[in-house]
């Protein structure tokens, strides 16, 4: 048993410290962890911990010697040929150093309440010829479509960790909105903070910045009708759950089409696909190995409906490409 130290993917990013032990070491008891706590042998970035810290993308959490115990559930459950071809057909991109997938609508990237069957149970389909299941270096919503990064080496992973958590990655969101914003362009700047209940987590815009962490995006306006809806290209310069989805919602005052959670009755129009028009169209993000990645997802089918219906043209959709460094 040696001592070890883990990066902690942007996929993790906001989770408790004891949940995320729980993830990764499910034989260890809150007890031995607690301990572990107290006497200062579990640290992130060097320092004391809290049981209840949340964590950032990027940091490094010290693992002390654990005792032995079954692995994790996920690794004893085997992935259906069924899966394993349709999590296949969803790579847009493979090199020694990440995958990039097009992730459909509806299929949750990581476990909760009430989900057995997700992404993150199903990465050993996505190994190829190497002998480690790649990782998850961000995350997007269940009902979130689009660009979803993996990293197939600890130091892939590590090094696209970091670059999300410095703002290294630029992602860009397509959404429908309804009714279309009152100004075309500009920066939202709204902290938000996480509601826990029944039926979820929940995100809630608050004016005081101490009660709960900065979330910012940068929007504009490509298209709209008037009085019905707009397509929105939405920035994320932070990276905080439902962060897209709250800012239209309260933000803009005029939630995602399709999203009954933060926008009610409002956030649907008769005779329109019912699903969430938000969608990761776009990655822009320096190569573990070197130069820019650049990739694109073309919209899922029951965006380009609506897109149809009001006569929005989405440009072509370019195919991934890696940008060589510029020479100095």
């Amino acid at each position: 048993m040696t001592i070890e130290t883990r990066i902690v993917a942007e996929a993790e990013a906001d989770t408790r410290l004891d949940r995320w032990f729980r993830r990764h070491f499910p034989q260890l008891t809150q007890g031995a962890l607690q301990k572990m706590l107290r006497t200062g042998q579990v640290r992130i970035d060097g320092r004391r911990a809290e049981a209840n810290t949340r964590l950032a993308a990027g940091q490094e959490v010290r693992i002390p010697p654990l005792p032995d115990g079954p692995p994790p559930e996920r690794d004893q459950r085997p992935v259906s040929e069924e899966d394993a071809a349709m999590l296949q057909r969803l790579v847009l991109h493979m090199d020694a150093s990440l995958i990039i997938l097009d992730k459909p609508h509806g299929l949750p990237v990581q476990g909760g309440p009430g989900i057995t069957r997700h992404l993150d149970g199903m990465l050993d389909a996505l190994r190829f010829s190497f002998e480690e299941r790649p990782r998850l270096v961000h995350r997007l919503d269940r009902d979130t479509s689009g660009l979803l990064l993996l990293a197939r080496t600890p130091v892939a992973a590590a090094f696209l960790a970091k670059e999300f958590r410095g703002r290294g990655v630029e992602k860009t969101y397509w959404a429908v909105v309804t009714p279309p914003p009152q100004i075309e362009d500009g920066r939202i700047d709204i902290p938000l903070a996480k509601l826990d209940g029944p039926r979820g987590e929940r995100m809630q815009a608050v004016e005081d910045p101490s009660e709960g962490a900065r979330a910012v995006t940068d929007f504009r306006t490509l298209d709209a009708v008037r009085g019905r809806a707009a397509w929105l290209e939405l920035k994320p310069l932070t990276g905080r759950t439902h962060q897209l989805r709250v800012h239209c919602a309260e933000g803009l005052g005029t939630p995602i089409l399709g999203d009954g959670k933060y926008g009610g009755g409002a956030a649907h129009l008769d005779g329109l696909p019912g699903e969430l028009h938000l969608h990761a169209r776009a990655l822009r993000l320096p190569h573990p190995e070197g130069g820019t990645m650049e990739a694109f997802s073309a919209l899922p089918p029951h965006m380009k409906e609506t897109f149809a219906f009001f006569g929005f043209e989405a440009s072509k959709t370019p195919k991934p490409r890696r940008l060589a460094a510029a020479r100095r």
